[in-house]
């Protein structure tokens, strides 16, 4: 392959415009042509993994975004502030490298609801504190060298989103909504870092909580929901898994529908821990600066300052265009902080709190 490269993205990220992406191998610079602003730092993200065939699968529960009028069962107390903690029911599946599921789960999880006016609501799930291995394996499929070294990462609780921020708590929030695939329950994307944080702040400010943007710890973490795998659902995922380019595969997965636009929030099986899209839709912002590797990470958790440069930020979870290579629970991304892109979204976080999931679970 030559030094220098150049991919043609699909119209579909702009509505106006293509754009190519020129990057070098050795320095990860890029160059854009184009009104559009795509581009990715990491050289890898774009290159496509194709696989085989294998047998489709149908899902039928989803989850879908309270009102803020909503009411549920639990009396588990936050801490701070003793918000009373809700308890609701999920399902979810494991797959095989194929995207056959072998095992369903029924779940209880616990979570708060923030009320943010308008009948507009934030629905924030408790995640138990642990330890896991961040990174992936040496032998995993579509790895790159930012993945690693592995390293094992132990964790206080928090609170997270269910969803990816929507139009609707986003509107309600900040007053306006820039994103292009319009829609309520849609998440909202054209987010930029610094949009994602003063969001953050002035929801903050509005609760009396701490709200924040998730470490890049934290994201993984909750993602992998006590998997190692390369996805929370298994080996693969599959079109009725999450929001990706099934026209391309990963394992031996079949190929699905490619669906060039967002989804509404919860429209696939959540994870372990009652968490939804967290592989596809749109990009998640974190709160790090961007790092090369894992290198002198914290093993706390925390956020990763750069110290030197702070004009990167990380994103992680993939985008609906991507390759499910693109897509798997250690794939990291970075990008400027102050530039907004319409694959750029984000989801919240809020320190505090413990809480169970208790399950279910049905073989097949």
């Amino acid at each position: 392959m030559p030094k220098n490269w150049a991919l043609k993205v699909d119209q579909f990220f702009n509505a106006t415009s293509n754009c190519i992406i020129t990057t070098s191998h050795t320095d990860k610079r890029f160059t854009r042509s184009g009104n559009s602003t795509l581009s990715l730092i990491n050289r890898r993200q774009f290159l496509q993994c194709l696989g085989g065939g294998g047998a489709s699968l149908l899902l039928s529960v989803v989850g879908h975004p309270v009102s803020a009028n909503s009411r549920q069962n639990g009396n588990t107390e936050l801490n701070p502030n003793s918000t009373p903690l809700q308890n609701f029911e999920f399902e979810t599946v494991r797959v095989n490298a194929q995207g056959r599921i072998t095992a369903r789960a029924r779940r209880t999880g616990q979570h708060f609801v923030e009320n943010l006016g308008n009948g507009v609501a934030l629905e924030m799930v408790a995640i138990p504190g642990g330890a896991f291995i961040m990174g992936s394996l040496e032998s995993e499929a579509g790895r790159n060298a930012d993945e690693s070294p592995q390293h094992h990462v132990t964790l206080k609780p928090f609170f997270m989103g269910k969803y990816q921020i929507t139009q609707a708590q986003y509107q309600t929030i900040m007053g306006n909504n820039p994103a292009i695939f319009k829609g309520e329950n849609r998440p909202v994307e054209q987010i930029s870092w610094d949009d994602a944080v003063e969001f953050c702040k002035k929801l903050s400010n509005i609760t009396g909580r701490n709200y924040r943007l998730p470490s890049e710890a934290e994201w993984e973490y909750a993602c992998r929901a006590g998997t190692n795998t390369p996805f929370h659902f298994g080996e693969t995922i599959t079109a009725d898994l999450a929001n990706y380019d099934a026209s391309q595969t990963y394992a031996s997965a079949p190929q699905g529908l490619f669906r060039q636009q967002t989804t509404p929030v919860g429209s696939f099986p959540a994870n372990a821990f009652g968490l939804y899209d967290m592989h596809g839709n749109v990009l998640e912002w974190c709160q790090d600066g961007w790092h090369e590797n894992y290198h002198g990470a914290p093993v706390d958790g925390s956020v990763w300052i750069n110290e030197n440069d702070n004009l990167i930020g990380v994103l992680r979870g993939g985008f609906l265009s991507f390759s499910p290579v693109y897509c798997r629970s250690a794939t990291r991304y970075s990008y400027y902080r102050d530039e907004r892109v319409n694959y750029f979204g984000f989801r919240v976080v809020c320190d505090g709190g413990e809480a169970r999931t208790t399950e279910s679970q049905k073989n097949h």
